[in-house]
């Protein structure tokens, strides 16, 4: 008889159907955990640009869903420190390039003025900030659309799409 392997699958089995609701469910930032990869400031800047990619309208924007912590926590998990060292220099320069053409901080701008900084910012001829600015736009979109309340509000979400109707008349 081959016990062990048939309990050790049936083990790997119960595992896995416990912990599929926990993976298969949108993300919120109650799950995310802390994030502690930038500073205050730093992280509030975040949250302005992504909510300038994804405003707040008759739906929440990314700032309300906080997607920067998304963005925050991808970076912080996936990237190598080469791209978590160009998330810190793109933010710098996003508050650069904001008070060089309008004397003001990133954040005291009005929207046009952001997406004038943004736009400029992504036809730059510095790789490292076009690769900034697509990065934090590809996590803000991937953040938003994944997010627990966009999964079930706006997309209408469902865990096991599937129904089995069992006692279905059949019609001829």
């Amino acid at each position: 008889m081959k016990r062990r392997s048939a309990v050790k699958n049936l083990t790997l089995a119960v595992a896995g159907l416990v912990s599929l609701p926990a993976w298969a469910s949108g993300w919120s930032s109650a799950s995310l955990g802390p994030v502690a990869s930038l500073t205050v400031p730093e992280e509030s800047l975040l949250a302005e640009i992504v909510e300038t990619i994804i405003p707040e309208t008759d739906t929440p924007g990314a700032k309300s869903l906080k997607v920067h912590q998304f963005v925050m926590r991808m970076i912080t998990d996936c990237y190598g420190s080469a791209v978590q060292g160009n998330l810190e220099k793109g933010l710098l320069t996003v508050d650069q390039v904001a008070n060089g053409a309008f004397n003001k901080a990133f954040s005291n701008l009005d929207t046009r003025q952001r997406t004038d900084v943004l736009t400029h910012l992504q036809k730059a001829e510095d790789p490292a900030t076009q690769q900034f600015i697509s990065l934090v736009k590809n996590l803000t979109i991937r953040g938003y659309l994944n997010s627990e309340y966009v999964q079930l509000n706006l997309l209408d979400y469902k865990m096991a799409p599937g129904f089995y109707h069992g006692c279905v008349a059949i019609e001829s």
